[in-house]
């Protein structure tokens, strides 16, 4: 991240009730065109929040940080589910498809797949209920 976009996000974080957008710019020395653009930076990047707001007959942006929740944007993903996927290694994945020769729907490996799936599923079911 550069400079000018560090200090914006100091001032705004350091504004009690949110920053002016024009506020910011003067602040920083900036014209309205570069301004404008870093605050659009800023936004596109998720740091801060633009609120429309009216001063002095003239409608204007109010600019809030962003406060960062790391689990919110944390997402977990579980591979073991498929990693034993027939498809994976199968030798003729690149001419299957529905209505081919091969085809997942009449595919025997997948089938078996399917049922060791199913049947492993009511088995932890089953096991869950006992306790």
């Amino acid at each position: 991240m550069e400079d000018l976009e560090k200090s914006a996000l100091t001032l705004i974080k350091n504004s009690k009730d949110g920053l002016l957008q024009s506020d910011l710019w003067k602040m920083l020395g900036l014209d309205s065109r570069e301004g404008s653009r870093l605050v659009i930076r800023l936004a596109k990047k998720g740091l801060i929040r633009r609120e429309q707001v009216m001063v002095n007959g003239r409608r204007t942006y109010r600019l809030y940080l962003v406060e960062s929740d790391s689990s919110a944007k944390r997402i977990l993903v579980d591979l073991t589910s498929i990693l034993d996927i027939p498809c994976t290694t199968c030798p003729y994945i690149e001419s299957c498809g529905p209505g081919n020769f091969y085809d997942p729907a009449t595919c025997p490996l997948m089938d078996s797949w399917l049922e060791a799936k199913l049947e492993n599923r009511s088995r932890l079911e089953r096991m869950s209920l006992r306790y």
